[in-house]
């Protein structure tokens, strides 16, 4: 019964994710928390391999719909990539309590910059690629290395910078799909360097990741319009925040 639940869970929250290029980790590891699973060695670890699993399958939709940005994404990927096992190794260094602090301030600056952006009228004009490659090495060190500690794969901090950048909300959501994926495996090999597996529950979780970024990543290609996708967005992170900082008062 308990798997069930956190099959639906992860698969919906995989669809909603897939939309943004997203890995879902900000959902993943709270509710893997949630169901009695160990912060440190079991929630987190799975929070970035399926982070890297959804961005990774979203990722064929968005290619094919020649959405990438594949050299505008290059640096931010490898500074990503080297930094998230940095980040994952150092996660049972500091408290649970503290983790989930810093993953619930992490998740509502996401959901206030989302909210803040839907506002906004899509962009005109892109940054230049110099800019673009200085920018991407701090952020993507930075963003793999908090995502591989708190098993979050870092996108949230990477699309709206790719925004900033001058990325419309589509080909923003598609190159951090790009990025994130291998943030996140990298780091989830850092964690599971350190040992940590529960076969049962990461092939079920696995499934239901396959099945909701699938669906996620059709509908964003398809159907979804940027400002709905924005919104939705903010609304979960803020809920999910909300939840993080209550479990830790109490």
């Amino acid at each position: 019964m308990l798997y069930g639940i956190v099959f639906f869970i992860i698969a919906v929250a995989s669809f909603i994710f897939a939309m943004l290029g997203l890995g879902g980790g900000m959902v993943y590891v709270p509710v893997l928390n949630w169901a009695g699973f160990d912060m440190v060695s079991v929630a987190i670890p799975l929070g970035l391999l399926l982070n890297g699993l959804n961005t990774g399958l979203v990722l064929i939709p968005f290619a094919r719909k020649k959405m990438v940005d594949w050299k505008g994404g290059a640096v931010m990927a490898v500074t990503a990539l080297v930094a998230s096992p940095l980040g994952a190794m150092t996660s049972d260094k500091v408290p649970v309590a503290t983790l989930k602090i810093l993953f619930a301030i992490m998740v509502v600056a996401a959901a206030i910059r989302m909210i803040y952006a839907s506002k906004m009228a899509e962009p005109d004009e892109m940054m230049s690629m110099k800019k673009r490659s200085i920018i991407g090495f701090f952020v993507g060190g930075f963003a793999g290395f908090v995502g591989g500690m708190l098993g979050l794969g870092g996108g949230f901090i990477i699309a709206p910078i790719l925004m900033m950048m001058g990325y419309k909300t589509k080909e923003a959501a598609a190159t951090t799909a790009f990025v994130v994926t291998f943030s996140s495996i990298s780091g989830y090999l850092g964690h599971v360097s350190q040992g940590h597996m529960n076969w049962p529950l990461t092939i079920i979780v696995v499934i239901a990741v396959i099945i909701g970024s699938q669906l996620g990543g059709r509908y964003m290609t398809q159907k979804a319009k940027s400002k709905q996708v924005k919104v939705i967005y903010a609304i979960v992170l803020l809920i999910i925040a909300a939840k993080m900082v209550y479990g830790v008062i109490h």
